[in-house]
Order: C-alpha cells, then sequence, then structure tokens
C-alpha cells in the first residue's frame, strides 16, 4: 500500500512539474533582445494557471506549448503555443514564438527541422535557418488613420511623418523623422493608457529610417498590456515589413529595435499576406516550475 501510494504520489507531482526555459530572443548574446520564459505543459491548465504563471515569470511575455501529435517529444512536429503577459493573453508574439524554436531546436533537439504552432493568429511555422531560426507570421497592413494628437504628446511625439492603425493586432504605427528624436522619446504611460480613443489601441510602434545596415528602427511601447516598452518585437514587425516595403521598395530589410536591450532581425514580405522573420536567441535559464 505504501509502495503504491508512493507511486501514485510521485506521478501526481511529476505531471505538475512543468519544465520551465528562459530565453533571451532576437539577440546572439545573453542578456540582449527580448527574454520570454517557455513552459512545456504536460497537459491542458486553466487558463487561470497560466495567467498566474505569466504573472509570476514578470517578463513581457510567457510562452505555453503543448504537443499535439501523440508522439514523444522529440519527434513531434505539431503544438499548440499561448502567450501571456503579465496581465493578458495576446493573439500573436514573435519573439516568445522564436524563444519557442529555440528551445524545440537547440535543447530538445526534436527530430524535425521545423516546428508548426496552432495559435490564435492562426497556423505559425518555425523553420531552422543558416542565419538562425526564420518564423513565418501573417502580415498585418496597416491603413492610415487620423492622429490622436493627445495620445501621441503623451507618447512624447510633437513631429510625425504619417500615422497608420493595424486593425488585427489593435496597434498604432507612428512614422517620425529622425532616429535620434525616436530614441530619446520618453512616454507618460500613465497618461497614454487613461487618453480615451476612437479605436481599441493595444500598443504603439514608433519608427523611422535606420542607418547602414540598418533600414528602419522602431520601439514600442504597451502599457495596456502591462508592458511599458517591450525590448523587441516580432509581432509589431508584421506591420513595419509591409509598411517599410513600400516605402523603401524592398522584400528584403533589416531591423533594428532601439529598446535599451537592443535587438536585430532580418525581415522578408512573401506574397499571400505572409512575412518572415530571421533571428537568433540565447537560453539562458533552464529549469521546473512546481505547481
Amino acid at each position: 500500500m505504501a509502495k503504491s501510494f508512493r507511486s501514485e504520489s510521485m506521478k501526481k507531482d511529476s505531471n505538475n512539474r512543468i519544465p520551465l526555459y528562459i530565453v533571451d530572443a532576437f539577440t546572439d548574446k545573453p542578456f540582449g533582445g527580448n527574454p520570454a520564459a517557455v513552459c512545456l505543459l504536460p497537459h491542458e491548465y486553466a487558463d487561470s494557471v497560466l495567467q498566474s504563471i505569466a504573472a509570476e515569470m514578470n517578463l513581457s511575455e510567457t510562452a505555453f506549448l503543448l504537443p499535439l501529435d501523440g508522439e514523444p517529444l522529440k519527434e513531434s512536429k505539431t503544438f499548440s503555443l499561448r502567450w501571456f503577459t503579465p496581465k493578458v493573453e495576446v493573439p500573436l508574439c514573435g519573439h516568445a514564438t522564436l524563444a519557442t524554436a529555440a528551445v524545440l531546436f537547440y535543447d530538445l533537439h526534436i527530430l524535425a527541422d521545423e516546428a508548426s504552432f496552432e495559435t490564435k493568429s492562426g497556423i505559425l511555422v518555425a523553420k531552422k535557418d543558416k542565419r538562425g531560426i526564420l518564423l513565418d507570421f501573417p502580415t498585418d497592413n496597416p491603413v492610415p488613420i487620423k492622429p490622436d494628437r493627445a495620445l501621441l504628446e503623451a507618447t512624447g511625439i510633437a513631429d510625425f511623418k504619417n500615422v497608420e492603425y493595424a486593425r488585427r493586432l489593435k496597434k498604432l504605427l507612428v512614422h517620425i523623422s529622425d532616429e535620434e528624436a525616436l530614441k530619446s522619446l520618453r512616454p507618460n504611460f500613465e497618461l497614454m493608457k487613461s487618453l480615451p480613443a476612437k479605436e481599441e489601441i493595444l500598443g504603439v510602434i514608433v519608427t523611422s529610417h535606420g542607418r547602414p545596415p540598418y533600414d528602419f528602427v522602431s520601439r514600442f511601447f504597451a502599457p495596456w498590456l502591462g508592458i511599458n516598452e517591450d525590448p523587441v518585437t516580432g509581432a509589431a514587425h508584421t506591420i513595419l515589413t509591409p509598411y517599410w516595403s513600400k516605402k523603401l521598395a524592398k522584400k528584403e530589410m533589416l531591423a533594428y529595435q532601439a529598446s535599451a536591450r537592443g535587438g536585430k532581425l532580418m525581415v522578408r514580405l512573401r506574397p499571400n499576406n505572409r512575412v518572415d522573420l530571421v533571428g537568433t536567441a540565447v537560453i539562458i535559464l533552464k529549469g521546473k516550475l512546481y505547481l
């Protein structure tokens, strides 16, 4: 009886120990780029549990991965993937997807050269690439919108060239002419959150031309999601890529996100409203989460 009890207890404990990683994405060195937590779920959990884990991690995003093939993990190719900020679930996250792919390819050494993720933004694919990891994402083509002057002022923007809105991801894109002005922005995040808006806004992308070797630079602010400034934002580049492709008449570009940590990625506009995001990632922590 005691042996059976211990066996059942150990099995129960095992089912509530979640392998956990922290990965710096869109960088080739530790403590650069954007950190994400990656949790390998042994089974489904309630959304409230996932949200509590994300709040505990207190990073811009925590990714939750669940194999769907019914095969041993190393042989799996298809996964469910969800992303949570410390406050809410989000429909798309590039850096946490890159971080998840890095765990699959570099630590778990799955046999496949690509992984498919079922997400709230459809099927996303990560592939091994000679330059790092390639993410195949949908674009969100922004459209011109009348600027909300109060919101721009709260973000610290006095002069701008263009303002557009990405409806699917609910992000505002503001094109300013000066990279130095972009780098010196000091938004009033509490004021940004308090202002009413005609359109629902979950993030503000500020962008300008870049200096060589970069085609464009950006910063991303999302206080509505509990992220004042995101270090490197893959989802924002699904909006920036079609925007700058039109401006520069280029399909492939090198981008830099000018946060304090900084991060770079190659972007490529493809047909059928798809974009390739290519970046590197570094696993900096591996352990287990006990529930």
